[in-house]
């Protein structure tokens, strides 16, 4: 029977278990053995990391043909409309090609935890939630696409993986998925 673990990475945090410059790391948070990441979340980012020590399911939850739904929360620098998020839902152009389709809408300033450090404030410059679903996981596409549009990235936090949401997960906090997952 294979593992599944579902974590809340908090800001800061690199995805990986060991690293020469003692910044914090998985293993700061998780104490099991063999289970390996899922994918990536940069260190800047928060939110749904998984880990697994099955390949095949690692395997099925990120590979780019297997098409997963990601759904990322992301706060912007200045107020986009409906119509300013059209270009994300059409595919845009990055440096390293085009990206497939997004959903993407506005969304109401979402009921989490506080980030540490507290992401910058300016009064004179407002900022506005997004919700974005990639079914591709470039290095910093969502952060990429948004500055694209004119509307530069504050905060960005994984909410969900396929199925597997964060629900109630505190940072640093990360649960078990029982049941037979590799199958």
């Amino acid at each position: 029977m294979s593992q599944l673990i579902l974590f809340n990475k908090p800001w800061g945090v690199l995805t990986q278990f060991t690293d020469r410059e003692g910044r914090p790391v998985l293993a700061d948070y998780i104490p099991l053995k063999g289970v390996y990441p899922a994918g990536r979340l940069d260190r800047d980012s928060e939110g749904l990391l998984l880990l697994t020590d099955d390949g095949k399911l690692a395997h099925r939850l990120t590979h780019p043909r297997k098409r997963s739904w990601k759904t990322y929360w992301v706060q912007v620098e200045g107020d986009p409309s409906e119509e300013d998020l059209e270009p994300l839902r059409q595919g845009l152009t990055l440096k390293d090609g085009p990206t497939l389709p997004a959903r993407a809408r506005l969304l109401p300033e979402p009921a989490i935890w506080p980030r540490n450090p507290p992401v910058r404030y300016r009064k004179s410059v407002p900022d506005r939630w997004l919700e974005i679903r990639l079914q591709e996981g470039r290095n910093r596409q969502v952060r990429r696409m948004t500055a694209a549009i004119g509307f530069p990235p504050l905060r960005l936090v994984r909410v969900a993986i396929g199925p597997y949401r964060l629900g109630g997960l505190q940072p640093g906090q990360w649960k078990r998925i029982p049941g037979k997952m590799g199958k």
